[in-house]
């Protein structure tokens, strides 16, 4: 196995109030994967990208960026990073390129005029690049603050809720251009909480809850492992009950008593033909059936739930 690009090992923060943000995190991210980082609201997320990103101190524990060490080696391991935060800060009356031309020197590279024209191509901020950037709309700003943490050529990308407040054509642009660089070769990690984004875009899947992973996943695996799926069946007459010889499948009514919901798991797939004989012998008809899958949220809400 190749080594990971990321590596924490027993990370805690517990900052000067006794607060304690992290506590004994340990976690790999493979090279060239977008990985996912789900949490709630004060979960630890952005704690744990900032230590990552060496701009918060950790209380103990060791990470490590391409093999550098974030304390020992912080120059080595910090220009392997790229880092989009949720806010822009800048001089709103610089232009596009020189902004972006300027985050390319504060990591001691050389100008380079035609890498910085092909970022602002792959992110459509070409057209505007002597825009001041209080012209800018929101995508537009968005979309720089990604140029602004690619132009140093990162191998590592993280990005903190990069669509929050973006429209929805920008939204599958701006995935378009991550699938890209990760295609290219870029590890990216990612906040969102449009989890359904993290659902279509991740490889592996990491839940932090007060502070602790409570699991890191593939996405595949996880959605076999934990999603489920129901059977709804549309019944001719209603049912007053669900007969008692029924019971080993744990059916439900809903609608009035003219629906039928069976739950079962990924793998559960041949107790429906079971089922349907059951069904047909005891008289019961449908008229149609449908099935729904849970997603990631699904998922994402009953871990947190168990942990609260």
């Amino acid at each position: 196995m190749t080594q990971p690009i990321i590596s924490v090992r027993g990370l805690s923060k517990t900052y000067a109030g006794g607060r304690r943000a992290l506590g004994r995190i340990d976690l790999e991210i493979r090279r060239g994967e977008i990985f996912a980082l789900l949490g709630p609201n004060g979960a630890g997320k952005t704690t744990l990208i900032n230590i990552i990103c060496g701009i918060v101190t950790p209380s103990s524990g060791a990470v490590s960026v391409g093999g550098h060490d974030i304390v020992s080696d912080y120059r080595a391991a910090r220009s392997l990073i790229g880092l989009v935060p949720q806010e822009l800060s800048t001089n709103a009356f610089e232009s596009v390129r020189a902004t972006v031309e300027f985050s390319r020197g504060l990591f001691g590279q050389a100008s380079d005029a035609a890498l910085v024209e092909r970022v602002l191509r792959e992110l459509s901020l070409w057209d505007r690049r002597d825009s001041k950037i209080v012209t800018l709309s929101g995508g537009m700003k968005r979309r720089l603050l990604i140029a602004k943490a690619l132009v140093h050529e990162p191998q590592v990308l993280f990005l903190d809720e990069p669509t929050a407040g973006v429209d929805v054509e920008l939204r599958q642009e701006m995935w378009q251009a991550v699938r890209r660089l990760r295609d290219s070769g870029v590890t990216i990690i990612l906040t969102t909480h449009y989890i359904e984004e993290a659902e279509l875009m991740a490889d592996r899947v990491g839940v932090i809850s007060k502070g602790s992973i409570i699991l890191v996943e593939d996405k595949a695996a996880l959605m076999r492992k934990l999603g489920s799926k129901e059977l709804t069946l549309q019944l001719h007459a209603p049912l007053a009950a669900v007969p008692p010889v029924l019971a080993a499948y744990r059916l439900r009514l809903a609608a009035g008593g003219s629906e039928l919901v069976y739950t079962y798991d990924q793998d559960g797939r041949g107790g429906i033909a079971e089922l349907l004989r059951e069904l047909d012998a005891l008289g019961i008809a449908f008229r149609d059936l449908h099935t729904t899958q849970s997603s990631l949220e699904d998922i994402f809400v009953g871990l947190v739930r168990e942990q609260a």
